[in-house]
């Protein structure tokens, strides 16, 4: 291991050295150093009003700037899971998605720069999602009474990955970009991304932009600590086995490397604040899913640990906006629309072709913004979503569907001083075709929230939301009838599915003084019919049979974030920053623990600065997962410590560089399928470049 190790850090420094010694040696260091942007003052899209961070009513958090490079990874879910709130599927590294709150899927949109991703990540927890972080300049979460904008599938919450494909501004000078190369030491990977922007003259009285970008990744299958497999699996395997000793993967995981190339181009027409854009981006991805399926589920203990299956993805895109200026009783109005042709292919360790899931859809959104009437700002908006959806082949478990979204709605905000309310309504249609079996259902819901916020002092804000949302069955919820190998279960679906009605609400405490801050969010969600996966007890052609029901469900939990800086000198300041997450789910009369829900989790963080360096030393604590759900075993705690620094040479040239799980650490994440079979990487050492011109 150790040797393995020397040898990619090795190669990284060459990597880094050769491609940018050329530029280093002319850098000039007199030059300040690009300071990372400030998020209280950033438009957050995902408000229909377009309100900053620091005064949105809405929850939102935004990774950027340097943060976000920092934690840069192939997967979005890998991104963002340090953010409180916010863990990962890890069904490897080329397949993490996010969970917020302890729910993903259905329940969570994933956005790419405000239209949904179009792809199949949210039927099966093995499908990589189709946006990817890597151009990304930025990345909301998005919470609370603006979600009603984008349906009822984003009860649980909003991600919405903005990459300026589109571009909305003229650039300064006839060209501007960036180009970033990185590489690691875990899985001998390495990525590059470029982008620019420029000029193209000007047309009616407005500029015209164009806009490309080229992403590229690869990495081979990762080092892990130990063994695959958890101390507690073997001690299960065990139990059913006796002490029959079989071969295991030991220090690297077979099949979970990945690559990526993903292209992109746009223009747009800008004058004054009106905009015309489109946009096409065509993604081709690989990745391997470790393991074979069998070994998921500790109730059908396997011997061995197989070769497991590849995805072959791809995805062809174009994006449309439109923003324009109106007058008299509104302001302007906002056109989004995408249409995506996407298909994966999952190819088994011989290389044939088992199934191949395709996904053609189309997104539109239009939404008038009111203008100002004294202090009450409104904006009124329609959406329709359609996707053509199809899997066939041995994993087939859902028929082709075709689905329709359609709905309007409101959102609304009044300001009293102070005090700030808001409000949002929406109406939705849904309609799901089962062309195979010739039945459709379909489904109307009407969704409310409303928010309040006050500024008590000028250094403490409290707020708070309450909802009540509907969700339409999934057509995997409704119409999946066979074996689902990435879950290890066959599922049956329920036509006689109603709608998912959630209730609750938010508690927010914000204090700020100077450079001291503290966060508290307090939230509880309960659900009439909680749509979920419930066991049966029996087992179909050896697998355990899932049928999809409907429960009551609560979700109740925690954030907290705090941060200081504890030492100002002349040339550095030192900060030190906390948050703990917590939530807790259970399901039915008897308070059954829901599976899968991340555990107590804890970052500790300590900050140098100085004008051109920055370093990081972080501490990430998960406590052991007890509360757990049948089938199911516990997962120990973990601590990992982390060491991030960046060194701004100039204002358009700074080098990161990263050593995570410092100590080699045994680390397991409950969120995760194949937790017992899927370990988090070892030690990695990870340099990047980034170059503005």
């Amino acid at each position: 291991m150790q040797n393995t190790f020397l040898r990619s850090t090795t190669g990284i420094s060459a990597v880094v050295v050769s491609v940018f010694f050329p530029i280093m040696a002319n850098a000039q260091t007199d030059n300040p150093p690009t300071k990372d942007m400030d998020l209280d003052e950033i438009i957050v899209t995902g408000s229909p009003l377009s309100a900053t961070k620091g005064t949105s009513l809405v929850g939102v958090s935004i990774i950027g700037g340097e943060k976000l490079a920092r934690n840069l990874q192939t997967s979005l879910g890998e991104t963002l899971k340090k953010t409180p709130g916010i863990s990962s599927t890890f069904f490897g590294p080329g397949a993490s998605r996010p969970i917020i709150r302890g729910q993903g899927g259905a329940r969570i949109r994933i956005l790419d720069n405000g239209i949904g991703s179009i792809d199949a990540a949210s039927s099966s927890p093995d499908h990589a999602g189709s946006v990817k972080p890597a151009m990304a300049s930025r990345i909301e979460i998005i919470r609370g009474s603006a979600l009603l904008r984008y349906g009822s599938s984003a009860s649980g919450g909003v991600i919405n990955v903005i990459d300026g494909r589109i571009p909305d501004k003229i650039p300064d000078t006839s060209i501007t970009g960036a180009i970033r190369i990185g590489a690691s030491s875990v899985d001998n990977g390495y990525e590059t991304a470029l982008g620019a922007d420029f000029r193209l003259g000007r047309l009616g009285g407005g500029d015209l932009v164009g806009h490309m970008d080229a992403s590229f990744s690869k990495s081979e299958d990762y080092n892990i600590p130990g063994l695959a497999e958890s101390d507690r699996y073997r001690a299960a395997e065990a139990a059913v086995n006796g002490n029959q000793v079989h071969e295991q993967l030991q220090g690297k995981l077979a099949n979970s490397a990945s690559k990526s190339r993903a292209l992109s181009a746009g223009f747009s027409w800008i004058h004054q604040n009106s905009i015309l854009g489109l946009a096409i981006r065509n993604l081709d991805s690989a990745y391997g899913i470790p393991g074979s399926h069998e070994e998921i589920n500790p109730v059908n203990i396997n011997t061995e640990i197989g070769e497991g299956v590849t995805i072959d993805l791809k995805q062809a895109r174009v994006d449309g906006l439109g923003r324009f200026e109106l007058g008299g009783l509104f302001e302007a109005i906002t056109f989004n629309g995408g249409y995506g042709d996407y298909q994966h292919s999952e190819i088994e360790p011989d290389g044939n072709v088992g199934t191949v899931f395709t996904n053609e859809g189309f997104e539109f959104r239009a939404e008038i913004l009111q203008a100002p009437r004294g202090n009450w700002r409104a904006a009124y908006g329609i959406q329709h979503h359609q996707r053509d959806f199809a899997a066939v082949g041995e994993e087939a478990f859902v028929p082709p569907t075709n689905s329709i979204q359609q709905g309007v709605f409101t959102f609304q905000e009044l300001s009293l001083g102070d005090l700030h309310l808001e409000a949002g309504a929406r109406y939705e249609y849904n309609r799901h075709d089962n062309s195979a079996a010739n039945i459709a259902r379909s489904f109307e819901s009407f969704s409310l929230s409303a928010g309040v916020d006050y500024q008590l002092t000028d250094t403490l804000r409290l707020g708070g939301t309450i909802f009540r949302t509907s969700r339409a069955p999934t057509s995997e919820e409704l119409f999946s009838n066979g074996p689902h190998l990435a879950t290890n279960q066959f599922e049956i679906g329920d036509l006689c599915l109603g709608e998912e009605t959630a209730s609750g609400g938010e508690i927010s405490i914000r204090y700020r003084k100077n450079s001291h801050y503290l966060s508290v969010n307090l939230f509880a969600t309960g659900y009439n019919d909680f749509i979920y996966g419930r066991s049966t007890g029996l087992f179909f052609d050896g697998l355990p049979i899932s049928q999809f029901s409907a429960a009551a469900a609560v979700f109740k939990g925690f954030e907290i974030e705090t941060g200081a800086t504890i030492a100002e000198f002349q040339n550095f300041d030192i900060r030190v920053d906390a948050s703990v997450e917590y939530v807790d789910a259970n399901i039915g009369t008897d308070g059954q623990a829901l599976p899968r829900i991340p555990p107590l989790g804890v970052m500790l963080g300590l900050d140098l600065e100085t004008d051109s360096w920055s370093f990081r030393l972080e501490i990430d604590h998960a406590a052991t997962q007890n509360d757990i759900a049948p089938g199911e075993l516990v997962t120990d705690a973990y601590t990992l410590v982390n060491l991030q620094t960046s060194y701004h040479i100039n204002d358009s040239l700074t080098i990161y560089a990263s050593l995570n799980n410092i100590f080699n650490q045994d680390a397991r994440q409950h969120t995760s399928f194949l937790k017992e079979i899927l370990p988090m990487p070892a030690r990695n050492l990870k340099i990047s470049v980034s170059r503005k011109f």
